[in-house]
């Protein structure tokens, strides 16, 4: 199967000025055998990039906020695979859509509040954290 994982991420959160802190997103893909092997396989390339990139510096929390399973790779028609419009300066809400198609529409809405992510009003959980 073939997985994949987006993320958003706070870092550098140990600094005293808010411009000195960083946020952001991402997406990772791996073929594995199950869900359980592709989750491994995420938080071992996170911890890699925070010994060999400057990706992930200071006191960091990763947050996994969308998983697709998918058997292959759609070949017929393109799927789009997130969606997000963002309203004003970065620090709003903005709205984020799931394999948005005609058939489906799973949007939820994503916000911080005091540096941590929350879904739908719901508090995210962080999936991996680097602390100094």
């Amino acid at each position: 199967m073939i997985y994949i994982g987006n993320f958003l991420h706070t870092t550098n959160q140990e600094q005293r000025k808010e411009m000195d802190r960083r946020h952001g997103e991402f997406a990772l893909i791996v073929e594995a055998a199950d869900a359980e092997t592709a989750l491994h396989l995420f938080r071992e390339k996170l911890i890699s990039y925070r010994s060999v990139r400057d990706f992930f510096q200071g006191e960091c929390s990763i947050f996994l906020t969308q998983f697709y399973e998918l058997k292959a790779f759609p070949r017929k028609e393109a799927l789009m695979l997130s969606y997000s419009s963002y309203a004003g300066d970065p620090v709003m809400p903005f709205i984020g859509c799931t394999l948005p198609s005609a058939m489906s529409d799973e949007c939820r809405i994503y916000e911080w509040n005091e540096n941590e992510p929350q879904i739908d009003g719901m508090k995210g959980k962080p999936f991996v954290e680097f602390k100094l």
